[in-house]
């Protein structure tokens, strides 16, 4: 596996590595020896699997709060979709930036959200399966939300916005001057 870290500390793009031939590809996508000696220390509680059907669905920005907050590592096994985090550890040298990186079923890499960020994704292209693992269960009493379209965030998120197709959910999401203190003490 190979693990490269981004200008804010915490997210990580994971990289599995493939052996192929013939017959196809064997991958190992999780061990979690490699990934705590890479500073990915997280008990894994939970597996989710989301299929997308066209390009532009948009989920996101997420996030569950203390007590029950989540880290994530995110893979796409179908397409590609554009995966986002954004600091919102009150504290943190950078609050309110955000990282992104193309995650696909032909790239192979997946991103470690750790808790203490706002997590969503866009799919780049039609029939895009993402699979998650989390370090708590789904709590909906917890869950938290940003907007996605928050122009203090500034994501391009590869999309116009008129091929969006996003729930009602994140199309009501408080943007960043309005959250409130949710993590702190994280960094």
């Amino acid at each position: 596996m190979d693990f490269q870290r981004f200008d804010i500390d915490g997210p990580m793009l994971v990289t599995p590595r493939r052996i192929s031939d013939h017959r196809g590809f064997f991958s190992e996508t999780f061990r979690s020896d490699l990934l705590v000696a890479n500073g990915i220390d997280a008990p894994f509680v939970q597996d989710n699997h989301a299929r997308s059907e066209s390009r532009g669905v948009l989920r996101g920005l997420h996030f569950q709060v203390p007590p029950r907050a989540q880290g994530k590592l995110v893979r796409v096994s179908r397409g590609s979709i554009l995966d986002v985090c954004v600091d919102i550890r009150h504290g943190s040298p950078t609050f309110g930036r955000h990282v992104s990186a193309e995650l696909s079923a032909a790239n192979w890499r997946q991103m470690w959200i750790p808790v203490g960020f706002a997590h969503g994704y866009v799919t780049l292209e039609p029939d895009t399966e993402v699979l998650y693992k989390a370090t708590d269960y789904y709590a909906p009493q917890q869950e938290g939300g940003l907007a996605w379209d928050d122009p203090v965030l500034g994501i391009d998120w590869r999309v116009s916005p008129s091929e969006l197709t996003l729930s009602d959910k994140d199309r009501k999401q408080p943007r960043l001057a309005d959250l409130g203190v949710v993590f702190q003490g994280l960094v």
